[in-house]
């Protein structure tokens, strides 16, 4: 399977010229920073005719699964869907470097599939087909400087409260030690 493109090779060309690409499909992952530049985090390039068989679940997911020459190949086009783990890798210093897991899941329908189930854009109307909830985030995936009580929260509160619970204790007893006279 591939994809057909049709274009002219120069501007005043008589006819179109078709050129067979195989499907691929290129996902890159980049942080949101909100005042410096955005960062690249990772990439993934999957060939829809040769899919590396995904991993079940995140623990699995590894860089074997992309270095692994013995694996057997999918082709989404003869699956028609798949749900899995893929591994994002970074090859800036030279070595593949695992810098994030990607949970996806492919589907490839027919034209009157499409138009019989319409898909909205990320969380758009209409959110189906399939749905879309929205993201689970932790509480700490926020900017510290903005919500300083939050992140004592979520931070130091957390892990030590109990010391702090018995050093206020110790100094309100040690004042009132002092308070007291004689």
């Amino acid at each position: 399977r591939c994809i057909s493109v049709k274009k002219k090779e120069y501007f005043w060309s008589y006819d179109a010229t078709e050129l067979a690409i195989p499907p691929v499909l290129n996902l890159q992952v980049w942080d949101n920073d909100k005042f410096s530049a955005d960062d690249f985090l990772g990439a993934l390039t999957l060939d829809l005719n040769r899919l590396y068989k995904p991993a079940k679940n995140s623990e699995f997911c590894t860089l074997d699964i992309v270095n692994d020459e013995s694996t057997d190949y999918i082709s989404l086009f003869e699956m028609k869907r798949i749900k899995g783990w893929w591994p994002c890798v970074d090859v800036a210093g030279g070595d593949p470097e695992l810098t994030g897991k990607l949970e996806l899941e492919l589907e490839i329908l027919t034209e009157e599939e499409a138009a019989q189930r319409p898909a909205g854009r990320g969380q758009e109307e209409p959110n189906e087909n399939p749905h879309l909830d929205p993201p689970q985030r932790p509480e700490t995936s926020f900017l510290w400087f903005q919500s300083p009580f939050r992140t004592f929260k979520n931070i130091i509160w957390r892990k030590s409260k109990w010391y702090i619970i018995g050093g206020l204790l110790l100094a309100a007893i040690w004042a009132r030690l002092l308070r007291v006279p004689g």
